[in-house]
């Protein structure tokens, strides 16, 4: 676990239970370059988890907690 209060276990348990919310690649392809950012619910409350994917493997890279995909995913009754 790391210093945001969540592990990368709870990140995959949670899209392995359906909590995955969105998939879309990272706005900056220059300096991120095929990486792709996913949207995963945990307890009311929406992570940017980015990662890699390739033929063999997904890595995932960080976890970000935040408001602005809370709000945008799960409306403004959850703040």
């Amino acid at each position: 676990m790391d210093e945001r209060g969540i592990s990368f276990e709870e990140i995959v348990l949670n899209i392995y239970l359906g909590n995955e919310l969105d998939i879309f690649e990272n706005p900056n392809q220059e300096k991120y370059p095929n990486q792709k950012i996913s949207v995963v619910l945990v307890e009311d409350y929406a992570y940017l988890v980015q990662f890699v994917e390739n033929e063999n493997e997904i890595f995932l890279k960080t976890i970000i907690p935040s408001r602005k995909a809370t709000k945008q995913y799960l409306g403004e009754s959850n703040e």
